[in-house]
C-alpha cells in the first residue's frame, strides 16, 4: 500500500508540473495568435483557432517539455495502479491540486488567498482521513472482467445521456455536463490502465496487443480530453474543473470496489471516513478550482484558445 500511494503522489506532482509547463507555453504561444473571426456557430467558433494554436504548440520547448513530464505522470500512475487498487490510486491524484498551487504561485508571483490556503487543508486532510482511518481505502484485488464490461457500458451509457442533456443548455450547466461525462471517461480509463498494466507485466507485449482493454483505455482517454476541453470551450472553467475532479475519484472508488475482488468498507467507522473524506475532498475541490491563484487571468479571447490551467490535467 505504501508504494501504490508513495507512486500515485508522484504522479499527481508530475501531472501538476507538466500542466504548469504547458500552460505557460501554452500562454506564450496564444498571445501571439490573431484573434479569430466570428462566423459561424458558437462552438465552430470558438474551436477556429485550436489548429493554428496546435501548430505553435509543437514548436515550443517549454510546452512539450510539458508533454514529455505528462507522459512519465501516466506511466507512474499505471505503476502505482499495478501495486494499488483503482478505489485507492485514483482519489490521491486530487492532491495535483496542492501541487498545483506553488507552482502557479510561481509563474503568476501572486500570494495564495485564505480560500485558496483553506481549499489546500481541506483537501490535505481529506486525504489524510481517507488513508489514515483502517478500511476506508480498499486494498488490492482481482478484476472481475464481466462487471468491468458491465461498469464500461454503464459509463458509455451514462457519457451519452449527459453530452444529450448538455446541448441547448446554459453554457454554466453544459460546462458542468460536459466535465462529469469527462470525469466518467478518465474513471474508465483508470480501471483500463490496470489492467493493461497488468497484461503488460504478466503477459507480455503481444498478449497486450491482442487484448481488447488497451484499444479500450485509448478510446476512454481520447474520449474523456476531447470531452474536458469541449466542457473548458464552452462555459465556466472553474465549474468544468470542480466537477471533473470530483466526478474522477468518486466514480474510480465505485467502480474499484465493484469491479474488482476488494473488500468494501463496511463498518460504521470505515464509512463515516470515506464520507468525510469524500465531502472534505470535494470542498477543497470546488474551493481550490474558484481561487484566482490556479485560473488564468481573465482573457477577452474566447475559452477554447486560453492556455490550459494547471488543475485541469487528469489522469
Amino acid at each position: 500500500m505504501l508504494l501504490a500511494v508513495s507512486l500515485g503522489l508522484l504522479a499527481a506532482f508530475l501531472f501538476a508540473a507538466s500542466a504548469s509547463l504547458q500552460q505557460h507555453g501554452a500562454q506564450v504561444a496564444n498571445d501571439s495568435l490573431a484573434p479569430p473571426p466570428q462566423t459561424g456557430g458558437r462552438l465552430r467558433s470558438a474551436l477556429a483557432p485550436l489548429p493554428a494554436l496546435a501548430r505553435r504548440l509543437v514548436r515550443s520547448r517549454i510546452w512539450l517539455a510539458g508533454w514529455v513530464i505528462n507522459l512519465l505522470g501516466f506511466l507512474t500512475q499505471g505503476a502505482a495502479l499495478h501495486f494499488g487498487s483503482v478505489a485507492l490510486v485514483q482519489p490521491l491524484l486530487v492532491t495535483q491540486l496542492l501541487f498545483a498551487l506553488p507552482l502557479a504561485t510561481a509563474w503568476s508571483r501572486r500570494r495564495p488567498s485564505r480560500l485558496a490556503w483553506s481549499s489546500a487543508l481541506a483537501i490535505t486532510g481529506g486525504v489524510a482521513v481517507f488513508l489514515a482511518v483502517r478500511g476506508a481505502a480498499p486494498v488490492e484485488g482481482d478484476p472481475n472482467r464481466e462487471h468491468i464490461i458491465l461498469a464500461g457500458i454503464s459509463a458509455v451509457a451514462l457519457v451519452a445521456l449527459l453530452v444529450l442533456a448538455s446541448t441547448g443548455r446554459r453554457p454554466l450547466v453544459q460546462a458542468t455536463l460536459l466535465a462529469v461525462a469527462a470525469g466518467l471517461c478518465f474513471a474508465m480509463s483508470a480501471v483500463l490502465m490496470k489492467l493493461t498494466a497488468a497484461d503488460l507485466v504478466d503477459r507480455g507485449v503481444a498478449a497486450t496487443a491482442g487484448d481488447w482493454v488497451g484499444y479500450a483505455l485509448a478510446v476512454s482517454t481520447l474520449t474523456g480530453l476531447l470531452l474536458g476541453q469541449w466542457a473548458f470551450a464552452t462555459g465556466s472553467l472553474a465549474a468544468a474543473v470542480a466537477a471533473m475532479t470530483i466526478t474522477n475519484p468518486i466514480a474510480s472508488y465505485l467502480v474499484g470496489v465493484l469491479a474488482f475482488h476488494v473488500t468494501p468498507p463496511t463498518s460504521p467507522g470505515a464509512l463515516a471516513a470515506v464520507a468525510g473524506a469524500g465531502a472534505l475532498i470535494s470542498a477543497g475541490v470546488f474551493g481550490l478550482s474558484h481561487s484566482s491563484i490556479v485560473r488564468p487571468a481573465s482573457d477577452p479571447k474566447p475559452a477554447a484558445t486560453r492556455a490550459p490551467d494547471p488543475i485541469t490535467q487528469d489522469g
